[in-house]
């Protein structure tokens, strides 16, 4: 089984791309949807007792959580420590199912996957970026996002043009769908020649 993990920076168009290697019949672990699981879930305990008054009803509110995280290291650390390991025992899981049942290509989709020493999991990398322009009002056309949000995440982020050079694959998806598309069906075709 292959294991390809699919990364890029906010806005790049990474949860469009994850969703059209699952239209293609590939198994697609999504880190984020797995978040949003874990904090209505297993994460939100943990959460609140680390970040009290951030969760409603036994749910993390996101945005609660994001004022008292956003900017502190600190903070976005021990938010780390708690989500990390409970989304990559939910990955692993994924993946153990998957070579049960002999999948021969499954994708990883893994938003900080430089960042968080993820390529080691990986037998290789999809990067997707766009041009800057492009990602910029994609991030702050989103419901609550400002200039220093996005600045405060990108500072966060290995830089594109690094990500782009570690990857073993690129697909920009600022030269629209249809080209997205196309680069999803090439990666799938070479991996499965291989």
């Amino acid at each position: 089984m292959i294991v390809l993990g699919l990364t890029g920076s906010i806005g790049m168009g990474k949860s469009t791309t994850a969703k059209m290697f699952a239209d293609a019949g590939v198994p697609v672990h999504d880190s984020d949807e797995t978040v949003h699981r874990l904090y209505s879930g297993k994460a939100a305990p943990l959460v609140e007792a680390a970040f009290p008054g951030t969760t409603v009803s036994g749910v993390v509110d996101r945005a609660k959580l994001g004022a008292r995280v956003l900017g502190d290291a600190a903070a976005l650390k021990t938010l780390e420590t708690i989500i990390h390991p409970l989304v990559r025992a939910d990955a692993d899981a994924f993946l153990a199912r998957h070579r049960a049942a002999g999948a021969p290509l499954i994708v990883l989709d893994i938003p900080l996957l430089f960042e968080t020493g993820g390529r080691n999991r990986v037998d290789k990398v999809v990067v997707v970026t766009a041009p800057a322009e492009v990602q910029r009002a994609r991030v702050l056309a989103r419901p609550g996002m400002s200039e220093e949000k996005l600045a405060a995440i990108l500072a966060k982020q290995v830089p594109d043009a690094e990500k782009r050079r570690l990857g073993d694959f690129v697909i920009d998806t600022g030269e629209g769908m249809e080209a997205a598309r196309a680069a999803v069906g090439a990666i799938i075709a070479e991996l499965s020649e291989g």
